[in-house]
């Protein structure tokens, strides 16, 4: 059958309309007020150490000025976002933190280039030099400048890996170290704004605050990114207990641990896990909880995509794991009804499967594969319909003709109280793209439709 209906489906008893709380719904505009004010203060230090700008000389020279500024300003704010703050990731979400990390390395990268070629440009006009004698005489005689200048490559670098075209032929383990770039580029800028910057040079107050900034940046990736790991490595002691095969290419792997409570973690989140085994160590990588959480153990359900999640169908009973995390919003915090539509694609189904057996309401999964053995876990999405009382539907692609349609007037027809549920999201891009276009125009609001990327 094209569509499979497992059951009817009935009104889940016992539960009312969850809202999101307040606070979640106003962080993203807070950090939004918070950042655009620390960009006006940017420019308010170039103002207060500007008494007059005359000439093309001085226009270029105090332009140049600028988009330095506003450069390692959004620098630190990029760091601020790669540090996977979990308060952060969990009322922001994971999302949306990628969105403004790759709009903000975007901004750097553009500032970085416009400060250089502005500079350069004013510094010539002034000096009555050519630019490529001016760009000799900056590289060579100013301090700071030969690690300003490998800065900008490395700059260069992220830029061209960062692109859509080159990044789909990265592997997600490649892209993480090429990334890791980014911290070298701005440590070695960091001497040269203090050294060379005019509104930096004999400013001891305006030095104190570019410490203040760039060293609360590093604190929280050093105490996210590799402390807090190393903490909470040692206090849960996580292990893999079983390895099991889920359908092509898929497997479970079931890890239990100490105290796994206090992790706090809820359906619908993810952890960056690192496994303990030869060529694994090195990397973390985001992998959805496809259970809900136990007190005693964890499950993540993995599809072998690339080098590193095929090398866990191989992983040990009793390999050590570290888990960083939980990050995610895709959780029930974000209902506003009792009534809830999951949308799952391909191995997209993990988070959403724990939603499937916690989320409080009225609940419809659909679920789409390339072919019936690629529907993974679908036993227990059956027996999980079948105990609550709700609906799930299973769509493939083989063989033809048994493929459901992701179209507005499919999903209207299957669930006719469509705009009045909450819809959650997940699986391959271009799947979740064209979903949530046919979602909105269905007449689901976009503030109803919860998606999340894990890419940061």
């Amino acid at each position: 059958m094209a569509v499979h209906p497992a059951l009817d489906a009935t009104r889940t008893s016992g539960h009312g309309a969850v809202g999101p709380p307040l606070a979640p719904r106003l962080v993203p505009t807070g950090v939004h007020v918070l950042g655009w004010a620390g960009a006006a203060g940017v420019l308010g230090l170039w103002w207060a150490n500007t008494t007059s700008v005359v000439g093309a000389a001085g226009w270029f020279t105090g332009a140049g000025r600028i988009t330095g500024l506003l450069a390692g300003y959004v620098c630190a704010v990029v760091v601020v976002l790669m540090a996977r703050v979990p308060w952060l990731d969990r009322t922001v979400g994971s999302d949306r933190l990628a969105r403004w990390h790759a709009a903000g390395g975007r901004y750097a990268i553009s500032l970085v280039l416009a400060h250089t070629l502005l500079i350069i440009w004013g510094y010539a006009l002034t000096g009555h030099a050519g630019p490529v004698d001016e760009t000799v005489g900056l590289v060579l005689h100013y301090p700071e400048m030969l690690g300003a200048t490998a800065a900008w490559f490395l700059f260069l670098l992220t830029a061209v890996v960062s692109a859509r075209a080159a990044r789909r032929r990265l592997s997600y383990e490649t892209w993480q170290f090429l990334h890791l770039a980014t911290y070298a580029a701005i440590y070695l800028a960091f001497g040269h704004q203090l050294a060379d910057g005019a509104d930096f040079v004999g400013n001891r107050t305006a030095q104190a605050l570019w410490y203040a900034m760039y060293l609360s940046a590093a604190g929280l990736v050093v105490w996210f990114r590799f402390l807090a790991p190393v903490r909470s490595a040692r206090r849960h002691r996580l292990t893999v207990a079983q390895v099991r095969r889920e359908g092509p290419d898929v497997v479970s792997v079931h890890l239990t641990g100490d105290r796994l409570d206090e992790l706090a973690a809820l359906p619908g989140q993810f952890f960056r896990w690192r496994f303990l085994a030869r060529g694994l160590w090195w990397t973390a990588s985001p992998y959805s909880l496809s259970a809900p959480p136990h007190p005693r153990s964890l499950r993540i359900t993995v599809k072998a995509l690339g080098s590193h999640s095929a090398a866990l169908t191989r992983l040990a009973p009793g390999t050590r794991v570290w888990a960083e995390g939980p990050y995610g919003a895709l959780t029930a915090r974000n209902t506003r009804a009792d009534r809830t539509l999951l949308l799952a694609g391909g191995i997209g189904i993990t988070p959403l499967r724990a939603l499937f057996e916690t989320l409080p309401g009225d609940l419809i999964l659909i679920y789409w594969a390339r072919t019936p053995a690629d529907l993974v876990l679908r036993g227990e999405l059956d027996a999980i319909a079948a105990a609550r009382g709700a609906r799930v539907y299973y769509s493939v692609d083989e063989p033809d003709g048994h493929a459901l349609p992701l179209t507005a007037p499919c999903l209207t027809a299957l669930v006719p109280d469509l705009g009045r549920r909450d819809v959650y999201l997940c699986g391959p891009p271009g799947m979740t793209r064209a979903a949530g276009a046919t979602l909105r125009e269905a007449g689901v609001a976009p503030r109803r439709i919860h998606q999340e990327s894990f890419a940061l």
